[in-house]
């Protein structure tokens, strides 16, 4: 067995240099002994920079983290407080194309810090809950540390490659990080409804985090026969495989299994995921790759958006001129469940912000993340616009219902103007 180093003893100078991209790992897969030696070395180091995922943790504040500048594929979570301050500085590309910078060198990996699962049964070590870009940068890092968890789950499809160089093994001082969901409002549920009535029985989905996909999530337990091929699996998919509503019978491949990127979860989840076949942590090159979406049956892709516009074009990633979202897999989903036999594209967000404030129907947006060419069904709480084969003219009026009713007027005067009619 490996020699595991407590925490107390590791002197990151040396380890991690001034000018390094560190390489941590997102969510529940985050290595939070190292990351928290790492913010509290900090000053020791000198000035570096950590590349960032998706973020649960309070290892990184904004007002405890000077010395150290944040690059990442997006603001997700508690890296959004960071986005507001001016700290975080976005990398805008699709989550399929991570892996293969990391891989091939246009992102350059120095270190990376990652959270394993210990070898069990002669095996090697398991990437666990995350089977991400962080394993393609560990391959041309300078420097690779893993934190060995004995509460990460073995999880399959993610053993650790035979051929990665580890630097350093330190043993976790906590448990993976616990995330229980989302809290499902009425206008959330409402949204969640209306998804479900475009997911047919038999159909693969992919789902993402928040309110609306556990809503959408919940309102599936009708349902039968469906698989799951998504970048996220969460408790939420758990609920639906226990209840029978999952079995991966008509996928077109990956028949019986369950197929996700990262898992992000309570114990619950772990507990299942470990040493389980039904269940497979997969890289990027399998969860996001364009052939193998298109080769899924039905594959129903469900994304969110801050805001959509009366043509179809959506804002995954900016607001009040602020970073707060990130392209992320939306891309390769979208067209995934365009190209799959009897796919679907759906959009959901809700119809405004701020309280009722402000329309997320919006007449056009100033960042495009998914082009109009692209849009298939756009879903809020006031129902479902179905805009593929539709002509500007039409979509707006489909955009236009879907509405909150108090904006509807402004935006059926921006449509005339733009569209005629």
């Amino acid at each position: 067995m490996a020699t595991l180093t407590d925490i107390s003893a590791v002197d990151l100078r040396g380890l991690v240099k001034p000018g390094d991209r560190v390489i941590v790992g997102q969510g529940a897969a985050e290595a939070r002994t190292l990351t928290r030696a790492l913010v509290a070395q900090r000053h020791h180091v000198g000035r570096f920079e950590v590349f960032l995922g998706v973020v649960f943790s309070d290892s990184f504040p904004p007002d405890g983290t000077d010395g150290i500048d944040f690059t990442g594929y997006g603001a997700f979570a508690k890296s959004v407080a960071l986005s507001r301050a001016g700290r975080l500085d976005p990398l805008p590309m699709p989550y399929s194309r991570l892996y293969d910078a990391f891989a091939d060198g246009r992102l350059r990996p120095d270190v990376v810090l990652l959270q394993v699962a210990p070898g069990r049964d002669g095996r090697r070590e398991s990437l666990s809950l995350a089977h991400d870009y962080t394993v393609a940068a560990a391959r041309n890092a300078r420097t690779v540390i893993l934190e060995v968890n004995e509460d990460a789950p073995w999880t399959h499809g993610a053993e650790l490659p035979e051929d990665l160089r580890v630097d350093l093994r330190v043993r976790a001082e906590m448990p993976p990080l616990d995330f229980g969901g989302s809290t499902v409002d009425e206008t959330s549920a409402k949204i969640g409804a209306f998804v479900a009535d475009l997911v047919p029985e038999g159909a693969t989905v992919q789902i993402g985090i928040g309110a609306i996909p556990d809503a959408v999530l919940a309102s599936l337990k009708g349902h039968r026969d469906l698989g799951i091929h998504s970048g996220v699996m969460n408790d939420k998919i758990l609920d639906l495989i226990e209840a029978g509503v999952v079995t991966n019978a008509q996928k077109g491949r990956d028949a019986g299994v369950t197929v996700a990127n990262v898992l992000f979860g309570t114990k619950r989840l772990r507990d299942f995921a470990h040493d389980n076949r039904a269940l497979w942590v997969a890289p990027p090159p399998v969860t996001h790759d364009a052939g193998v979406l298109a080769s899924l049956n039905r594959l129903v892709a469900i994304n969110s958006a801050i805001e959509v516009d009366l043509t179809g074009q959506v804002n995954s990633e900016i607001a009040g001129g602020k970073y707060v979202g990130a392209i992320g897999g939306q891309p390769d989903f979208v067209r995934g469940g365009l190209a799959s036999a009897g796919g679907r594209s759906v959009i959901a967000l809700p119809a405004t912000a701020k309280g009722g404030t402000i329309s997320r129907i919006v007449s056009q947006v100033a960042n495009v993340s998914t082009p109009r060419c692209d849009a298939d069904a756009i879903v809020t709480e006031y129902g479902i616009a179905e805009l593929d084969g539709c002509t500007l003219r039409e979509r707006a009026r489909r955009m236009i219902e879907i509405a909150a009713p108090e904006f509807r007027e402004d935006l059926a005067r921006a449509a005339h103007a733009a569209f005629g009619g």
